[in-house]
């Protein structure tokens, strides 16, 4: 007999999600290669597409001006810099889909309003570097444990 309600297990995550939608590994020596050689142009875009945000504001987070954004769409690979950061970024994102339960829009909305916790900073805009970013999944675990944040 089939339940009528999914069992919810927290931490669990799905072997499908952002990172099968991206097309990447969500880690080791493949992901390793993958950043090395260059993400390709279009993980921009799906991250778009999944976040529900404009590729401008994205490369924005993430310090890239519009020209450089230009270059890398003609060129269609970002540096090896560059794909840390968009890892970076779609880490965070995965995190935040997770403690919002799959709510992209809500996940969208907490990543681009300032948090408390955060200095009153928006977790889009704190994914320059690495203690940035580790700061914003800080949050999110705090968030998830029901620490106020």
């Amino acid at each position: 007999m089939q339940p009528f309600v999914e069992e919810y297990l927290p931490g669990a995550r799905s072997s499908a999600g952002l990172w099968a939608s991206l097309g990447l590994p969500s880690r080791g020596s493949e992901l390793n290669e993958c950043i090395r050689n260059g993400l390709p142009f279009s993980l921009l875009e799906r991250l778009s597409f999944s976040a529900e945000i404009e590729m401008r504001v994205l490369s924005e987070s993430l310090g890239m001006s519009r020209s450089t954004l230009a270059r890398r769409a003609k060129d269609g690979r970002f540096t090896s810099v560059e794909g840390d950061r968009l890892y970076s970024l779609a880490t965070v994102l995965d995190a935040a889909y997770e403690l919002f339960e799959g709510d992209v829009s809500t996940a969208r909305d907490w990543m681009i309003s300032p948090a408390r916790g955060l200095g009153r900073k928006a977790p889009l805009y704190m994914l320059r570097t690495r203690v940035e970013t580790q700061a914003v999944l800080d949050l999110i675990g705090r968030l998830e444990n029901g620490v106020l944040a």
